[in-house]
C-alpha cells in the first residue's frame, strides 16, 4: 500500500501539543539525569549554553516546560527525535501513548538518517511527513545520547510488523480461495445493516401473552435482541468501532464468514475500516470447537490463527508488543452461533494473566469482558438468536438486512451470466421473472446462500423442462456455507410464451412449498454429478416436468450414496456437529458430495497446528433436510424418539436457554415430507435406501405419526407468539387443511408480539387463516417489524374478521400501504390502528380504504398523531360504512375542534349513538346499527359525554349552538371542564334549547354558591327539568335530570332539589328561593351537610306552606341543636302534612322530614317523631315531649340508640300519660341497665293505655300504647342482669300493675335464687299465658323450683324444664281458669338420685298432672326403678314418658320387668325406640312388693309394648312369668324387632294364657316365611282378637293362604294393618272375601301391599276397592303407593258417601290426577269427622286446590294436611289460603314441594289457626317474603313447635325476621332453615343467638 500523509490529528506536533499535560507530569517523575539529558536536546543556547549546574524540583520542572514548549514548535524532525528518547529512556509511560508517540515518531525516520547507534524506528502503513524536512533541519538533529542503552523496542517491533506481514499474506489468500467461483462481487459499501440498541445485561423469557393474558400490555421486544434504529451500510457500521466489542448479527447464510473474510482482505490491502497498523486476527468459531485443551492467548494466535516466523524470540516480542499496545490489534470472531461452549459474563474483578491457559470459552469470554487485551478491537458474528449472550459485552449491535428484489435480480442475472454476451440471455430472463413473481423463492433469496440454491433449482427445472443446455457458469462454488431463512407461497406457473418471444413453459411448476423446493434441490444436485459424468455407468433418466417430488428415478439411482449422506447428516444434527472430517465420510459419498455440490471444503488446524481438509454442507438446511429424509424413508429413528423431539421452537432466547448450532429446520421438513404430495418421492426414496419393509406402508404410517404429533400442538392453547408461527410454517408445510383449520379453531385470536416477520411468515399465517372457513379470525401484531411487502401477502387472509396493529414503527406509509389492501378483507370487522405513528395524511389514506370496507364494524385509531384534521377525515366515512359500531380517536394531539366536529355529524349521520371525549385521552364514537332502526324496537335517542373539556364563554356558545342543533339527546354529560360562572350561566340559558330526554351531567365544574345559584333556575316552573342535584364537596357532582315525554306541561312534572354539601349559609337561602321561583311541583329538596343551623332551619319551616306538593326534606349534618329539635316537635304537630321528623345525634347529624298528601286528614295520619344516637337531657325530653303532647295524630316517638342522662326516664314516665295520642314508644338500644329497665316498666303502673313492655340491651325495646285501658299486658324484660333485689322490685311493681298475658324473663342471669324468688310470687300475681324463665344459668335446683309451680300454684298448667341443653328452657303455662290437667317436662338435665326422688315427691303431689317427661337426663336403670316405686299409687292415673339412649334390647326387657315388679298400678307399660312410657291408675294401697313375684297376681297392668327396640327373641324369655302374671293384659305389641323362632315359640305358647288379650301387634323386620306363619299361626289362634298388626310381614303361597282363611274367621278384628304385606297371587281372592266379611272393622292400613308380580295391577286395585264396599263403620283407612290412578279414585269416591264415621284417609303416591282430585274432595265433603287427610305424591293442582277451597271449611274437624310433592300453582296456592282461613283445628300442615313458591297466602292464613304446631313448607324455592310473613303470623301461634323452611331461598333477612319474631313464641322448638341463602358466618351467628334456628342437614 503507497504511504500518503495523515491528516493535522496525526501531525507529530500536533500530537505532542496534545499530549504535553500527560508528558510533563510523566517526565517529572523521571530521575533528574534522564531530564537533563531530554534537556540537552535542544540545539545552542536553548539546550546547552544555559543548562544549570545543580538542578533542583523547581529548577527541572522548568526545564521540563522549556523541552515541551521548544519541540511543540519545533520542526517535525527534531519533534520526532524528541519524542523516540522519551520513549526508550522514560519508564512506566501508558501503554497507549507509549504506542501513540512511537507510532507517530517513526514516519519521519526514511527522510533522514539515524542518529548514530539507533536504528530507524518504522511501522508499515505510516505516513510521511516531509512539509518542514531539509537540510538546515537535518543539521539540527542530534544523535540520541542513550540509543546504546535501549536496544530491546526496536527488534520488538520488527517481529510485530513482520508478524503482521505474515498475516496480510494470509488473508489475502484466504480471500483468493473464497472468491474463485463467487458469482457477485462483494463489496461492503453495498451491504446494508440495521443499527440496533444493545439491552445490556438483560435476559428476560417469552413474553408473549397467553391465551389468560389476551389484550395485555405488549412486552418489550426481547426476541429480536434489541430495537432497530436506523439503516446504513456496514462499511460506515463499522466507522468508530476501534476499541469496542462490536457485534454483527444475521440470519444463517447471510454471508457474514464471506464478510468478515472480505474485511481481512480490504486490512491486507490496506483498505477498510481497520488500520492497517493493527495486527488483524480472523477466529472461526468452528475451528476453535476442536480446541478441547487449555490455552493460552499466545497459543492460541500461534498454534491456530498463524505461527511466526523467528522462534520463541519472536513469539515472546510479539505477545509482549501485543500486551503493551492491546489497541493495535483486532480480533474478529465469526461464527458464535457455531460453537460448542457459550460465553459468559464475566465481572470486572481485575485482569486475567494471558499467558496462562485456560478453556477457549473462557478465554474468549475474557477478551470479550476486557479480562484480556483491554482497548483491542473485537468483531463478533452470530445469528440473531445467539446475540443475547453478547447483550452484556457488546457496545455496539448490528444486524444484516437480507437482499431486496434489486439485490436479487442482480445476483439471478450474474448466475445466468445475463451480461456475458455468450450466455443464454432467455434463460435468465425467465429464472428472474419466475422467482420474482414466486413468493416463497423470492422470500428464500432474501438470504444469498438460499438465493443460490434457489437458482440452482430454477436451472435444474428450466434447462430439463425446454431441453435447453444449461448456461456455462459453472454453480459449484456458488453456495458459501449459509444458513436459512426462506419460505414459500401459492404454485405458480412458469411465464409462457407471448407476444415477449420466451420459450413456451407451461408445464413447469414451481414447487409448493419449501420442503418440496428441497427435494427439487436434491434432484437438481444430482442431475450435476450426472452431467459432469459422475458414475458414469449409470444411466441417465429424463426427468419429467413436474413440481418437487420429479427426479425421482435420478434419485433412485444414487440411492445408496444419499442414504449414507442423509445418515451422515442425522449424526451431525445429534452431535450437534456440522464439520466432518475425511475420516467420517465413506470416500464414494465424499467424492459423490464434492461432484454435486452438497459439500463445501475448509481448512482447520489440528491440535498439532496441521492443517487439514474438512468439509460441511453448502448450507445447514440442506443438512436438516437431509436428516429429515432419513426420519421419513427409514426406521433409524424410532416412533418414540421422534414423539421425544418433535416440538415447535420459539425465535425468542434467552441466556439460559441450550445453544444448538442449526436453524430448527429439521421438524418443518418432517411436516413437510409428512405431505401427501411427498409420498410417492418418500416411497421411492425409501425403496433406494432400502430402509423397511412394506415400504409404502410403513411411510404412510410415519407421515400419519407426524400429522398426529402436528395435531396436538394445533390443538394446545398454551402457545406463545413465535411457536404459533412457527405452527403455522409447519402446518402450511404439511398441506393439510384440516389441521390449519383446527389452529385457528383453537385460537380464534392469533397474537404476535416483538417478532421480525417476513413476507413468508404472513403467507403462512394466510395459509391458516384461509382454512377457517365460517370462522372469524383475529390477527394482531404488536411491535412487530415487517416490510410493507408483507401487506400484499397479508391481503391474501380471507377470513380476517379483526386486524390489529399496536406499535410505533407504523407510520403514514405503513398506513398508506395497508388502505391500499384493506378493500381486499372481504370479511373484516375489526380494525385496529393504536400506539402507531400516523399522522393526518396517514389517516387521509385509511379513510380512502375504510370506505370501500362495507362490513366493517370497528374502527380504534387512539394514540397516534391525527390532529383535528386527520379527525375530520375520518368522520367524512361515517355515512359510508352502513354497519359501523364504534370508532375510537383519543389520544391523537387533538384539540376542542375535532369533538365539535364530530358533533356536528350527528345531525346528518342519525346512526351516531354516543360521542363520548375525555380531555383528548379518550374520543370515541358509537353507532346504531340499521336493524336496529328498522325494528320495531324502541331505538335508544343518543347520547354524548365530553368529559373533561375546559371551555370558555365563547366556546361554550359555540358548543351550546351545535348541541341545539342536535337531535334528540338522552344523556349529554359535560364533566370536569372547572368552568366560571359566565361559562355555567351560558351553559343555563341554551339548556331549554337542548334536546334531552334523561340527564345532563356537569360534575367536577363548578365549585361556589353563586354556581348553586345560577343552575337552581333550571327547576323553575319555566324549564323542562324535573331533578336538579348539586354537590360541591369533591367530588363535585351536578346533574340534571329530565322526565322524558310525559305529555305533562313543565308545571305538573313533580321535581327534586338536591343542593347536599354545598356550604350554603342562613343568608344564601334566600336567593335560592328566588331563583328557584314558586316552583309548585318541587317533591323533593335535600339541603344535606350545609352550615344552615337553628336559624336556616327556620327559615326553612317558614317556607313549607308555599311548597304544596312537598314529599321530603333532607337537611342533615347542618349542626342543628336541641334548639332546632324543638322547634321540629312543634312543626309535626301545627303541620297536618308533615308526618315523619328523623333526626339524629341531637340535629346535627341525619335530620329528615316526610310529608304526606294534602289530601290525608290529621285524624287519619300516622305521624313518626324520631330522635336516635342522641344525648338526652331531662330537660330536652321534658320541653320536646310537652311539644308533643299538642299533637293529635296517632304518634310513634322513637329515641333508639340515645344515651339518657340522669332523671330522663323520670321526666319521660311523668309526661307520657299526658300524650294521649301516643301509640308506640321505641327506645330500643337505648335502656341499658337493669334500673333504667325497672324504671321504665313503672309505666305499667302509672299509665292504663299501655299494652306491651318490651324491653332488652341487645334488641328492640318498645312501650305500646292503646286509646282505650288494656286488659291484659305483655311484658318482657330480656338479656339483663337481674339480682335479687331488682326481681323484689320488679315483683312489686307487677303485683301494682294490670294483668299480665305473658312475663319473659329469659337471658337474665337470675340463678337459682332469683328464679325462686320469683317462682314464690307466682300465686300473687296475674298472669294469663307463660312465664318465661329460659337461659337463666339454672342448676337442677333451680330446676325444680320452677317444676314446683305445678304444686303451689292453682293456675299452673305445665312447665318445661331444661337446665344443660343448648335452649336451657324454662317455661311455666298458665290456663285462664285453672285446674285441668298438667304436664311437667324435663329435659338435658343431667338429673341426680336425690332430684329423681324431688320429681317423684312433686309427682305424687300433683294429683292433675296428667303427663310426665323425662327425656336424656342422664338416668339410670336404678334410679327410674326407684322413681317407679315412690310414686303415689293412690293418685290418678299420669302417664310418664323416659328416654334414654341406653334403653334397648336387653335393657329395656330388664327394665319393664322390673318396673312392673315394682308397681301394681303401671295400666300401661311401652318401650318404642329408646323410650320407655307408662300410665298409672289408681289401685288399693298396699305395702311395697319388693321383686316378690307372689303379688303378680294383683297386677292391673292391661296393655305391654316392645317397640323397634332392637329386641330379639330369647330377650322375652325374662318377662314369661310377668306376662302370664297380668291376667288382664290386653293389648301385646312386639312389631318391628328380630322375634326369630325363639320369639315365635314364645308367643304361641303365652297366648293361650291371655284370654283377654283383644290386640296384638307382630309387625316384623322378620324375612323368614316359615317364623311369620308361625306368628300367624298364633295369633288366629285368639278369637278375641279385634286389632292385628302384621305389617311387613312375607309369606309362603300356602302360609298367605292360611292367613287369608283365618281373617275371614276374625269377624270381630276392628284394626288390621297389613302394611307392606307381601301376598302371592292365590290368596289374593281369600283376603277380598275376608275383607268383605270385616263388617266391623274400623281402622284398616293397606299401604304398599304387593303380589307376587309386584305392585298390583289396574284389576287388582279395583277389586280391593270393591270389597271394601261393606265397611260402613270404617274410621281410618290407609291406601299409600296404590298407585289406583284415575280409575280407582273414581270407584273410591262412590265408597265415600257411605263412611260417614271416617277420621283419616290416607291416599299417598295413587297418581291421582288434578280432575280425579278435584272429585275426590267433592266427594269427601260426606265425611264431615274427617280429622286426617293425606294427599301427598300424586299429580293434584290448581282444581284440587280450588275444590279445597271450596270443601275443607266444612269439615270442621279436620287437623292435619299432608298435600307435599304436587303441582299446585300460584292460583292453587291462593285458594288453598281461603281454605286454611277456616281451619280452626288445624293442628299439623305439610306442603312440602308443592310447585310454586308463591306460599305467601298461605303462611298469612295460619294467623287463623290458632291450634296448629307442625308446619311444613320446604323444598318450595321460597323466598324471604315467606319468611317474613310467617314472623308476622308467628305470635298468633302460640302452641307452633316446628317450622320445617328447608331448601328455599331465604336470606339472612328472612332468617333475621324469624329470630325477632321467636321472641314472643316461648313454644316453638323448631325452625329447619338448611340449604338456604344464608352464609356459614350469618348462620352461627344467628344460632347464637336463638339455637332454635337449625341450618343443619339433620
Amino acid at each position: 500500500m503507497d504511504e500518503e500523509v495523515k491528516p493535522d490529528d496525526e501531525n507529530v506536533n500536533y500530537v505532542l501539543a496534545q499530549e504535553s499535560k500527560e508528558l510533563f507530569h510523566i517526565l517529572a517523575k523521571q530521575p533528574p539525569s534522564v531530564i537533563m539529558q531530554l534537556y540537552r536536546m535542544m540545539p545552542g543556547t536553548a539546550g546547552g549554553q544555559n543548562q544549570p549546574s545543580s538542578p533542583g524540583p523547581p529548577v527541572l520542572k522548568d526545564c521540563i516546560e522549556a523541552m515541551l514548549e521548544y519541540f511543540k514548535m519545533a520542526s517535525a524532525a527534531e519533534c520526532c527525535s524528541f519524542l523516540q528518547s522519551v520513549c526508550l529512556m522514560c519508564e512506566n509511560i501508558p501503554m497507549h501513548l507509549d504506542s501513540r508517540l512511537m507510532s507517530v515518531a517513526g514516519r519521519v525516520i526514511t527522510d533522514r538518517a539515524p542518529p548514530p547507534g539507533t536504528e530507524a524506528v518504522s511501522l508499515r502503513n505510516t505516513d510521511v511527513c516531509g512539509e518542514n524536512s531539509g537540510p538546515d533541519v537535518t543539521d539540527h538533529v542530534p544523535s540520541s545520547p542513550l540509543s546504546d542503552q535501549h536496544p530491546v523496542k526496536r527488534p520488538r517491533l520488527d517481529h510485530w510488523e513482520q508478524y503482521i506481514t505474515a498475516a496480510t499474506s494470509l488473508l489475502q489468500r484466504r480471500w483468493k480461495r473464497l472468491t474463485e467461483r463467487l458469482v457477485k462481487e462483494v463489496q461492503l459499501e453495498n451491504v446494508w445493516v440495521s443499527l440496533r440498541t444493545a439491552n445490556r445485561g438483560r435476559d428476560r423469557p417469552d413474553q408473549t401473552p397467553g391465551s389468560a393474558d389476551r389484550g395485555s400490555r405488549t412486552p418489550e421486544p426481547d426476541g429480536d435482541f434489541g430495537c432497530l434504529e436506523s439503516r446504513l451500510t456496514l462499511e460506515t457500521f463499522l466507522q468508530g468501532c476501534a476499541g469496542k466489542v462490536t457485534a454483527l448479527v444475521g440470519q444463517a447464510g447471510s454471508g457474514k464468514t464471506l464478510l468478515m473474510s472480505c474485511l481481512g482482505q480490504q486490512w491486507a490491502n490496506g483498505l477498510g475500516p481497520v488500520p492497517s497498523s493493527y495486527l488483524f486476527v480472523l477466529l472461526e468459531f468452528r475451528q476453535l470447537n476442536l480446541l478441547s485443551r487449555p490455552l493460552s492467548l499466545s497459543e492460541l494466535l500461534f498454534q491456530h490463527y498463524l505461527p511466526p516466523k523467528g522462534g520463541d524470540n519472536a513469539k515472546r516480542a510479539i505477545v509482549d508488543y501485543l500486551l503493551s499496545n492491546p489497541e493495535q490489534s483486532c480480533w474478529v470472531l465469526d461464527g458464535y452461533d457455531e460453537f460448542h461452549g457459550k460465553l459468559s459474563r464475566q465481572e470486572m474483578t481485575g485482569p486475567l494473566d494471558p499467558k496462562t491457559p485456560m478453556p477457549v470459552a473462557e478465554l474468549i469470554s475474557a477478551l470479550l469482558n476486557r479480562r484480556i487485551l483491554p482497548g483491542s478491537t473485537v468483531l463478533v458474528t452470530c445469528r440473531p438468536r445467539d446475540a443475547v449472550d453478547l447483550g452484556g459485552v457488546s457496545d455496539k449491535v448490528g444486524q444484516l438486512l437480507g437482499w431486496d428484489q434489486y439485490d436479487i435480480k442482480e445476483y439471478v442475472d450474474n448466475f445466468f451470466g445475463v451480461k456475458d454476451p455468450s450466455a443464454h440471455r432467455d434463460l435468465g430472463a425467465w429464472a428472474a421473472d419466475l422467482l420474482l413473481s414466486s413468493r416463497h423463492l423470492l422470500a428464500m433469496s432474501s438470504i444469498p446462500a438460499l438465493c443460490n440454491i434457489c437458482c440452482i433449482c430454477l436451472e435444474h427445472l428450466l434447462v430439463e423442462g425446454t431441453d435447453a443446455e444449461r448456461p456455462k457458469t459453472d454453480g459449484g462454488g456458488r453456495a458459501q456455507r449459509q444458513e436459512p431463512g426462506g419460505e414459500r407461497g401459492r404454485p405458480e406457473s412458469v411465464v409462457t410464451k407471448g407476444e415477449n418471444g420466451r420459450a413456451p413453459l407451461a408445464s413447469t411448476q414451481v414447487p409448493t412449498t419449501i420442503t418440496q423446493v428441497y427435494l427439487t434441490m436434491l434432484g437438481a444436485f444430482v442431475s450435476r454429478d450426472s452431467s459432469q459424468g459422475g458414475s458414469g455407468a449409470r444411466p441417465q433418466a429424463s426427468i419429467p416436468p413436474q413440481s418437487s417430488v420429479t427426479t425421482l428415478d435420478t434419485l433412485s439411482q444414487y440411492g445408496s450414496e444419499l442414504c449414507e449422506l442423509s445418515r451422515l447428516a442425522w449424526r451431525g444434527l445429534e452431535e450437534s456437529k456440522i464439520l466432518f472430517v475425511e475420516e467420517d465420510i465413506p470416500p464414494d459419498v465424499l467424492k459423490f458430495s464434492l461432484r454435486a455440490g452438497f459439500f463445501s471444503q475448509v481448512e482447520v488446524r489440528r491440535l498439532d497446528g496441521a492443517v487439514v481438509n474438512a468439509y460441511c454442507f453448502i448450507h445447514l438446511t440442506v443438512q436438516e433436510f437431509l436428516a429429515a429424509l432419513i426420519i421419513m424413508t427409514t426406521n433409524d429413528v424410532s416412533d418414540a424418539h421422534l414423539k421425544k423431539r418433535f416440538s415447535l421452537k420459539t425465535r425468542w432466547t434467552t441466556r439460559t436457554d441450550q445453544k444448538t448450532v442449526f436453524t430448527d429446520s429439521l421438524y418443518l421438513y418432517v411436516c413437510g415430507l409428512a405431505s401427501s404430495h411427498c409420498t410417492s418421492a418418500l416411497v421411492q426414496l425409501s425403496k433406494a435406501f432400502g430402509g423397511v419393509k412394506g415400504i409404502k406402508s410403513w411411510v404412510q404410517q410415519r407421515q400419519a405419526l407426524v400429522l398426529k404429533l402436528l395435531k396436538t400442538l394445533c390443538n394446545s392453547n398454551n402457545l406463545t407468539g413465535p411457536k404459533i408461527l412457527q405452527l403455522c410454517h409447519s402446518v402450511q408445510e404439511s398441506q393439510d387443511q384440516q389441521l390449519a383449520r383446527q389452529v385457528v379453531g383453537a385460537r380464534p385470536t392469533l397474537e404476535l408480539r416483538n417478532i421480525w416477520l417476513s413476507p413468508s411468515d404472513i403467507d403462512a399465517l394466510a395459509f391458516v387463516v384461509n382454512s377457517a372457513g365460517d370462522i372469524g379470525v383475529t390477527l394482531d401484531f404488536g411491535a412487530c417489524s415487517m416490510e410493507l411487502d408483507c401487506l400484499d401477502v397479508l391481503s391474501r387472509c380471507q377470513h380476517v374478521h379483526c386486524l390489529s396493529f399496536h406499535s410505533r414503527k407504523y407510520g403514514d406509509k405503513f398506513a398508506e400501504k395497508l388502505s391500499s389492501v384493506l378493500p381486499e378483507f372481504p370479511t373484516l370487522r375489526k380494525l385496529e390502528f393504536c400506539g402507531a405513528s400516523v399522522t393526518a395524511t396517514g389517516a387521509a389514506s385509511l379513510a380512502s380504504g375504510l370506505e370501500n370496507c362495507p362490513n366493517i364494524t370497528e374502527i380504534n385509531l387512539t394514540d397516534n398523531n391525527l390532529k383535528d384534521e386527520g379527525v375530520q377525515h375520518i368522520a367524512e366515512i361515517f355515512n359510508k360504512l352502513p354497519r359501523l359500531v364504534s370508532v375510537k380517536l383519543g389520544r391523537n394531539n387533538t384539540s376542542l375542534n375535532a369533538v365539535d366536529s364530530l358533533i356536528e355529524k350527528m345531525p346528518s349521520c342519525l346512526n351516531i349513538q354516543d360521542v363520548h371525549a375525555d380531555g383528548m385521552k379518550e374520543v370515541t364514537v358509537t353507532f346504531s346499527q340499521n336493524s336496529d332502526v328498522k325494528s320495531h324496537k324502541l331505538k335508544p335517542k343518543p347520547t354524548i359525554s365530553l368529559l373533561n373539556q375546559n371551555w370558555c364563554k365563547s366556546e361554550m356558545q359555540k358548543l351550546a349552538k351545535t348541541l341545539a342543533r342536535c337531535p334528540a339527546l338522552s344523556v349529554l354529560d359535560l364533566s370536569g371542564g372547572q368552568w366560571d360562572e359566565d361559562t355555567l350561566r351560558t351553559l343555563t340559558q341554551f339548556v331549554p334549547k337542548f334536546n334531552v330526554s334523561e340527564q345532563i351531567t356537569v360534575n367536577n365544574s363548578c365549585s361556589s354558591v353563586e354556581s348553586v345559584v345560577v343552575l337552581t333556575t333550571l327547576l323553575s316552573d319555566r324549564t323542562p327539568a324535573s331533578e336538579l342535584h348539586i354537590r360541591l364537596q369533591s367530588p363535585v357532582q351536578v346533574s340534571i335530570v329530565f322526565p322524558g315525554e310525559t305529555g305533562k306541561p313543565a308545571t305538573e312534572i313533580p321535581k327534586k332539589l338536591s343542593l347536599s354539601c354545598c356550604k350554603l349559609l342562613p343568608a344564601d337561602m334566600e336567593r335560592v328561593w328566588k331563583s328557584l321561583g314558586t316552583s309548585s311541583g318541587l317533591t323533593v329538596l335535600d339541603l344535606s351537610s350545609n352550615c344552615l343551623g337553628n336559624k336556616g332551619l327556620k327559615k326553612l319551616l317558614e317556607v313549607l306552606t308555599h311548597f304544596r306538593n312537598l314529599q321530603e326534606i333532607n337537611a342533615s349534618n347542618n349542626n342543628i341543636n336541641m334548639e332546632g329539635v324543638v322547634m321540629l316537635a312543634s312543626a309535626l304537630c301545627s303541620h297536618n302534612n308533615l308526618t315523619q321528623i328523623h333526626i339524629s345525634n341531637g340535629g346535627k347529624d341525619e335530620l329528615i322530614l316526610r310529608f304526606s298528601s294534602e289530601k290525608s286528614t290529621s285524624e287519619k295520619v300516622q305521624k313518626t317523631f324520631r330522635i336516635n344516637n342522641s344525648s338526652l337531657l331531662p330537660s330536652d325530653i321534658t320541653t320536646v315531649c310537652r311539644r308533643l303532647v299538642k299533637c293529635r295524630s296517632q304518634l310513634e316517638l322513637e329515641l333508639s340508640h340515645s344515651s339518657f342522662k340522669d332523671k330522663t326516664i323520670e321526666n319521660l314516665l311523668t309526661v307520657l300519660p299526658k300524650m294521649l295520642s301516643l301509640q308506640k314508644l321505641d327506645v330500643s338500644h337505648s335502656i341499658t341497665s337493669a334500673t333504667d329497665a325497672l324504671t321504665l316498666v313503672r309505666c305499667l303502673t302509672d299509665n292504663k293505655q299501655v299494652t306491651s313492655v318490651e324491653l332488652s340491651p341487645q334488641s328492640e325495646s318498645f312501650i305500646t300504647f292503646d286509646e282505650v285501658k288494656a286488659e291484659q299486658v305483655s311484658c318482657r324484660l330480656t338479656h339483663f342482669c337481674l339480682n335479687g333485689d331488682d326481681v323484689e322490685r320488679l315483683i312489686e311493681i307487677l303485683q301494682r300493675g294490670p294483668r299480665l298475658s305473658d312475663l319473659d324473663l329469659s337471658s337474665n342471669h337470675l340463678g337459682d335464687e332469683g328464679v325462686k324468688r320469683l317462682v314464690d310470687s307466682l300465686p300473687r300475681l296475674k298472669i294469663s299465658s307463660y312465664v318465661n324463665l329460659s337461659d337463666n344459668r339454672l342448676t337442677q335446683q333451680g330446676l325444680l323450683s320452677v317444676a314446683s309451680t305445678l304444686c303451689t300454684c292453682a293456675n299452673v298448667c305445665g312447665v318445661e324444664a331444661s337446665s344443660l341443653g343448648e335452649e336451657k328452657r324454662s317455661l311455666i303455662w298458665f290456663s285462664q281458669n285453672g285446674g285441668g290437667e298438667k304436664t311437667l317436662s324435663v329435659r338435658e338435665s343431667s338429673l341426680q338420685p336425690e332430684h329423681v326422688v324431688r320429681l317423684a315427691e312433686i309427682t305424687s303431689s300433683c294429683h292433675t298432672l296428667a303427663k310426665l317427661e323425662l327425656k336424656n337426663n342422664l338416668l339410670q336403670s336404678e334410679w327410674i326403678e326407684n322413681f317407679v316405686k315412690l310414686l303415689n299409687s293412690t293418685r290418678r292415673g299420669c302417664t310418664i314418658s323416659i328416654e334414654e339412649s341406653w334403653i334397648t334390647a336387653e335393657e329395656a326387657v330388664h327394665l319393664v320387668h322390673r318396673c312392673l315388679s315394682h308397681s301394681s298400678n303401671i295400666q300401661t307399660i311401652r318401650v318404642h325406640q329408646t323410650t320407655l312410657n307408662l300410665s298409672l291408675k289408681p289401685t288399693e294401697p298396699t305395702s311395697a312388693r319388693g321383686d316378690n313375684p307372689d303379688l303378680a297376681q294383683s297386677m292391673a297392668t292391661e296393655k305391654i309394648g316392645l317397640v323397634d327396640c332392637a329386641l330379639d327373641g330369647y330377650h322375652l324369655a325374662s318377662l314369661r312369668s310377668i306376662i302370664q302374671s297380668c291376667p288382664s293384659l290386653t293389648e301385646l305389641d312386639l312389631s318391628n324387632n328380630n322375634l326369630g323362632e325363639e320369639g315365635a315359640e314364645f308367643l304361641c305358647s303365652i297366648l293361650p294364657s291371655l284370654p283377654n288379650l283383644t290386640s296384638l301387634s307382630i309387625g316384623a323386620k322378620e324375612p323368614v316365611a316359615a317364623v311369620v306363619e308361625s306368628f300367624t299361626q298364633a295369633c288366629v289362634q285368639s278369637a278375641n282378637i279385634q286389632d292385628l298388626n302384621l305389617s311387613h310381614c312375607v309369606w309362603t303361597r300356602t302360609g298367605g293362604l292360611q292367613l287369608a282363611q283365618a281373617l275371614g274367621r276374625c269377624v270381630s278384628l276392628e284394626d288390621l294393618c297389613l302394611d307392606c304385606v307381601h301376598l302371592h297371587e292365590e290368596g289374593r281372592p281369600c283376603l277380598l272375601e275376608a275383607l268383605r266379611n270385616m263388617t266391623s272393622i274400623r281402622r284398616l292400613k293397606l299401604n304398599k301391599i304387593t303380589t307376587e308380580m309386584g305392585q298390583p295391577g289396574q284389576s287388582s286395585v279395583l277389586d280391593l276397592l270393591a270389597a271394601l264396599e261393606g265397611l260402613g263403620h270404617i274410621e281410618e283407612i290407609e291406601l299409600d303407593g296404590w298407585r289406583m290412578a284415575d280409575a280407582g279414585v273414581e270407584q273410591l269416591t262412590g265408597l265415600l258417601p257411605v263412611w260417614k264415621e271416617l277420621k283419616k284417609i290416607s291416599l299417598s303416591k295413587n297418581l291421582i290426577s288434578d280432575h280425579s282430585g278435584e272429585k275426590l274432595l267433592i266427594a269427601l265433603k260426606s265425611c264431615s269427622r274427617l280429622e286426617e287427610l293425606h294427599l301427598s305424591s300424586n299429580l293434584l293442582g290448581d282444581l284440587t286446590a280450588a275444590s279445597m277451597a271450596l270443601v275443607l271449611p266444612s269439615l270442621t274437624r279436620l287437623s292435619v294436611l299432608d298435600i307435599s310433592d304436587n303441582r299446585i300453582g300460584d292460583s292453587g296456592s291462593r285458594s288453598l289460603s281461603r281454605a286454611i282461613m277456616y281451619m280452626k283445628n288445624l293442628k299439623k300442615i305439610h306442603l312440602t314441594s308443592v310447585g310454586t313458591s308463591e306460599l305467601c297466602a298461605v303462611a298469612a292464613s295460619l294467623a287463623h289457626c290458632p291450634l296448629v304446631n307442625d308446619v311444613s313448607l320446604s323444598w318450595n324455592n321460597c323466598g324471604d317474603e315467606v319468611a317474613q310473613e310467617l314472623s308476622r303470623v308467628l305470635p298468633f301461634c302460640l302452641k307452633l313447635t316446628r317450622i320445617d323452611l328447608e331448601c328455599n331461598s331465604v336470606s339472612v333477612l328472612g332468617a333475621e325476621a324469624l329470630v325477632r319474631a321467636l321472641r314472643s313464641c316461648p313454644a316453638l322448638q323448631l325452625i329447619r332453615l338448611w340449604k338456604n341463602k344464608v352464609s356459614q358466618s350469618d348462620a352461627l351467628r344467628l344460632m347464637s343467638s336463638d339455637r332454635r334456628l337449625n341450618f343443619a342437614s339433620t
